[in-house]
């Protein structure tokens, strides 16, 4: 059974929801990697982990820095220098926030990686949403993919008039350099040319839209949404209602 888009965009919020108001690191864990084996079996693990690896690596290595060396509930001091100290109590909340946030990342990108933008805007103009906010939401999903693929055309043209790129990092970085200036002006090429055609296509103008693509959104999918968003609603409920107590003084 295939799933409509609006699913497993209801799922993978959902999800990132619950996994953020339960706040342990066993759960996150297991949600990033249910969704990295989802992704090995859609076929899409490699691009999501790369991409994975861009967004976390740095966030991960601020939050070790600034919670596990300069964390003012940490007690139990592992080590010290200076007004620098590694807690345990530090490391433990960076862990477990690291552990959410990678939780998160891994699921939209999931969900960004595997769903048919076709089909999402479709879905989307069939409930009413205005066409300005799906095609947002449209060529931010395909944005990374179309300048990637730009990129390595870019790379190769450059490649075949004799540009080398040695070992080194000044010379990888040089290589960017050259090949910053044609995408960027690549990319607003592009964004000309998509206004153009949706003017043209009578993009702004008031009306009823017709559509010729039609998906279908069998009964069983929908309760499924709606369930998912009442778990997620209860998981930042009672997250609300533990946590109050804790964050009000006696």
């Amino acid at each position: 059974m295939r799933l409509h888009p609006l699913t497993t965009l209801t799922a993978a919020c959902s999800a990132a929801v619950v996994t953020t108001a339960a706040a342990s690191w066993p759960l996150s864990v297991a949600v990033a990697l249910a969704a990295v084996l989802l992704a090995a079996r859609a076929g899409v693990a490699a691009r999501v982990l790369g991409a994975a690896g861009i967004i976390l690596a740095p966030l991960v290595l601020s939050l070790l820095v600034l919670h596990g060396l300069f964390f003012p509930e940490g007690q139990t001091v592992l080590a010290q220098w200076g007004p620098a100290r590694i807690t345990a109590e530090g490391l433990d909340f960076a862990l477990e926030l690291g552990s959410r946030t990678a939780a998160s990342v891994l699921l939209l990108l999931l969900f960004s990686f595997t769903v048919s933008v076709p089909d999402l805007v479709t879905a989307l103009a069939a409930r009413g949403v205005p066409p300005q906010f799906s095609f947002v939401l449209a060529s931010t999903l395909t944005l990374v993919p179309a300048m990637a693929g730009r990129l390595e055309k870019i790379r190769r043209a450059q490649e075949a008039r004799g540009l080398v790129v040695e070992r080194g990092l000044l010379s990888r970085l040089a290589a960017a350099r050259l090949q910053a200036v044609p995408l960027v002006l690549g990319l607003v090429e592009d964004a000309g040319a998509r206004a153009q055609a949706l003017d043209a296509r009578g993009f702004g103008t008031p009306g009823p839209r017709t559509s010729y693509r039609q998906l279908q959104d069998p009964p069983a999918q929908r309760i499924l949404r709606a369930a998912a968003l009442l778990l997620a609603a209860a998981a930042v409920v009672l997250r609300l209602v533990t946590a109050w107590p804790a964050a009000v003084p006696a």
